[in-house]
């Protein structure tokens, strides 16, 4: 084990989003086509999540670049592992005697959005939690850019997508993805980088290593989407 007490390490979460915007010229104003496309992602959102639907969850999203990010499941990019994200949720890896997958909503939360120079973004409250969304629109329609979960201990501490980016890109190039096995001894992707937590308005992360190992980590915020670790300890994979 090792402790060790990081720099500051700079990072910009707007570049990260630009980058994602790429795919496509982000419209000057939204039709009320447009509108009502993209209020219909959020059932078919709803449906394939719940339904466990895993490819048709994973087809609403950019190809390639698409990703959906939580504090618990880190940032899962690409359709390989939103497609995983699916088969790792409890209610799709319950016992076959437990009955069928819970059904989804079939409008889904109803979604607040904005066009920005950025790009078109999108917030839906959850009551707990809230989706901070960013779209594009694809050759397929519109789709999901981004999709990020915060729940409400996290927006309290002050975090938001760009916060988790943020956070989440100081591991760099050596963060790999946590595997668990389930129930039926099947493993799981759980967590694609690191697994941030909150306590009151502490910051924590569990960053998981390529090699198996993972560190333990304490963040301090230093300006907007700016972070540095504070503080880590390593632990080597068994």
């Amino acid at each position: 084990m090792r402790i060790a007490r990081s720099k500051r390490v700079p990072f910009c979460a707007a570049a990260l989003l630009v980058a994602t915007w790429a795919v496509a010229q982000p419209p000057a104003s939204l039709s009320d086509e447009d509108r009502s496309a993209i209020q219909q992602l959020m059932g078919s959102y709803s449906r394939a999540l719940g339904q466990c639907r895993a490819e048709d969850f994973a087809d609403l999203f950019v190809p390639e670049t698409g990703w959906f990010a939580s504090g618990f499941r880190g940032h899962m990019v690409g359709r390989d592992r939103l497609i995983e994200l699916v088969q790792s949720e409890r209610h799709c890896i319950a016992p076959a005697a437990a009955g069928p997958a819970r059904p989804g909503g079939a409008a889904g939360p109803t979604v607040e959005l904005t066009v920005t120079p950025g790009g078109v973004r999108g917030v839906a409250n959850l009551g707990t939690a809230e989706y901070q969304d960013e779209y594009a629109k694809t050759p397929r329609g519109w789709r999901f850019a981004s999709r990020t979960v915060i729940i409400a201990p996290e927006k309290a501490a002050g975090l938001d997508a760009r916060e988790l980016l943020a956070i989440g890109a100081l591991g760099g190039s050596e963060l790999g993805d946590y595997y668990e096995a389930d129930q039926n001894g099947v493993r799981r992707l759980m967590t694609s980088g690191v697994r941030i937590g909150v306590a009151g308005t502490d910051v924590t992360g569990r960053a998981f290593l390529k090699d198996g190992g993972y560190e333990d980590r304490v963040y301090e915020k230093v300006g907007p989407g700016e972070w540095r670790v504070k503080s880590s300890v390593h632990v080597a994979a068994p």
